[in-house]
């Protein structure tokens, strides 16, 4: 215990001596007051260099929080991080935002914090083809944004936001059952693809899925030899139908099955077997037989 004690004291020592002799750095921003640092950061910011502005303006909030300044300082800041860019950047500055809202829930600036900190979720989505996560949190906050500040201007523009957010979570849905479809597993792909149209009707390509969910279920009915296959049908014929009759000039048209080709696939398809008719409370039981 002495002997750590005793090394404690000489690493303190040593950087005493260090800082006497110039060996650590005064860092000038220190020196600055909330104000100051604070109208440095916006000047740097006009000038675009974001990460010189960051540190200003961090500064900015750290001297003084709770004050005018330094509220401005941390929206700033965290302005700087999303208008820096790159993937690490957007996390902080969503963090940043976040902070703000919570210590000042009621500012005026609190509709914007809500869109950027949305915003800077939507700037991490990946693509199609892989998880959506951050997607599904960027279109909640998005609607946030709606729920909490109606009446600001971002309103509208969160909208428009949370309508190519839903299509990128479509598309997401399309890659899965594109998917499902190639790799030979058309009942689950036509179900992805029913599911889709269902849960996003504003997806711009809805002839693509109407397409998809007939060539799936036309496997799915080469597939099932049995009157299970009826329900099946049923959605196959519903969106060649609606492919058809909604999308008359869609390219997709030629891939789909023909009039012809459906009759003869519904042919094949075995009828349910009949049921004999239940009876009745009052129905007469039906005869013994006596014999013997």
């Amino acid at each position: 215990m002495k002997r750590l004690t005793g090394r404690t004291l000489l690493a303190g020592a040593v950087l005493a001596a260090a800082v006497a002799c110039g060996g650590v750095k005064d860092d000038p921003i220190l020196r600055l007051s909330s104000s100051e640092a604070l109208d440095i950061g916006k000047q740097l910011m006009e000038e675009e260099k974001f990460s010189q502005a960051l540190q200003h303006l961090v500064h900015a909030f750290e001297v003084e929080p709770n004050s005018e300044t330094g509220r401005e300082g941390l929206l700033l800041a965290a302005d700087a991080l999303f208008l820096r860019g790159g993937y690490q950047s957007y996390v902080e500055a969503e963090q940043r935002y976040r902070d703000f809202l919570n210590r000042f829930p009621t500012s005026d600036r609190a509709a914007y914090a809500q869109f950027r900190l949305a915003a800077a979720l939507a700037e991490r989505i990946e693509k199609p083809d892989r998880d959506q996560q951050t997607a599904r949190q960027a279109l909640t906050e998005f609607e946030n944004v709606r729920r909490l500040y109606p009446t600001s201007q971002h309103a509208g523009e969160a909208a428009q936001r949370i309508v190519e957010v839903r299509n990128q979570l479509a598309e997401h849905e399309f890659v899965v059952g594109a998917f499902y479809y190639r790799f030979g597993a058309p009942s689950a792909a036509g179900n992805r693809f029913k599911d889709m149209l269902e849960a996003y009707p504003a997806y711009p390509e809805p002839d693509k899925i109407f397409a998809y969910m007939c060539l799936s279920y036309v496997d799915v009915l080469k597939q099932i030899g049995s009157n299970r296959g009826l329900d099946r049908y049923d959605y196959l014929r519903d969106a060649c139908d609606r492919l058809r009759s909604e999308h008359p000039e869609s390219k997709w048209l030629k891939k789909v099955p023909s009039e012809e080709k459906l009759r003869s696939l519904r042919s094949k398809v075995p009828a349910p077997p009949e049921r004999p008719p239940r009876r009745g409370a009052d129905d007469p039981p039906g005869e013994e037989n006596d014999d013997g």
